[in-house]
């Protein structure tokens, strides 16, 4: 409440790793009845992570994405990068005591190999997947400020899941989080809206998940390194076993 006047702000925040299927799950909400996303679907409000929006205050932040949502309803935003963002873990639980959270990861390979695919076929990539895998560290400590959030090379750095969650979960406990597969989206979209909607306590429309087609598809440019691949997976193998021990084992994770 600011100046006596109460604020309409989300009840919940959609975030996840980038390549991992948050705008197929926003597309899934806002067909709900009860559910009103805030809208555009992009650029994205990315409130909490960059502080020049931050500055503007939360009367802003209402006035712009949740003004008009009627309180019968649950009312959201999906900002994906919020989950990379410590900062954004502490200012969302310093403003938002109640808010429920939504994240959405990727076996961290394929996300790696969708992100390069990704970048190539948007222009900002030209290495060769190995090549690329080398210089992430060097590349990411000289991002210029427009890249500063899309990150379009950090391949490995994106899938290290538990050093995100661990913030969140220190922050905001496990109670208020619900943490999904993009896998699960592919094997049973409809037990996921379910899923999603027994957590935000909303009647049940599992068709909602049914005929959005692809969504956000990166090309199918073939990656032939495998030998990084392999190596990629060994990278993995202990922060996969972090994540699992963090969650713990809520889903299974997946195979190293």
């Amino acid at each position: 409440m600011t100046g006596g006047v109460a604020l309409r702000l989300p009840d919940f925040i959609v975030g996840g790793a980038p390549r991992s299927g948050t705008t197929w799950l926003y597309r899934v909400l806002d067909r709900h009845t009860d559910i009103e996303m805030a809208k555009p679907v992009s650029p994205e409000p990315k409130f909490f992570l960059v502080d020049e929006v931050y500055e503007h205050g939360l009367s802003y932040y209402s006035d712009k994405w949740f003004a008009g949502i009627p309180a019968e309803k649950r009312a959201g935003e999906k900002s994906t990068n919020y989950l990379e963002s410590e900062t954004a873990a502490r200012r969302i639980d310093v403003d938002l005591p109640e808010v429920r959270l939504i994240f959405i990861l990727r076996e961290p390979v394929a996300r790696a190999v969708s992100n390069w695919q990704w970048s190539r076929m948007n222009g900002v990539e030209s290495l060769p997947f190995d090549e690329a895998l080398l210089q992430e560290a060097q590349r990411e400590a000289s991002y210029p400020p427009e890249q500063r959030f899309s990150r379009p090379f950090s391949y490995f750095s994106r899938g290290l899941y538990r050093q995100m969650l661990q913030p969140y979960v220190d922050r905001i406990g496990l109670d208020r989080m619900l943490v999904l597969r993009y896998e699960d989206i592919w094997e049973d979209a409809r037990s996921v809206a379910r899923s999603v909607h027994t957590f935000l306590e909303v009647p049940e429309r599992e068709d909602d998940a049914l005929g959005l087609g692809s969504i956000n598809p990166s090309s199918r440019e073939p990656v032939a390194e495998l030998p990084a691949i392999a190596e990629l997976r060994q990278r993995y193998e202990q922060p996969n076993r972090e994540l699992a021990q963090l969650l713990g084992c809520r889903w299974p994770i997946w195979d190293s």
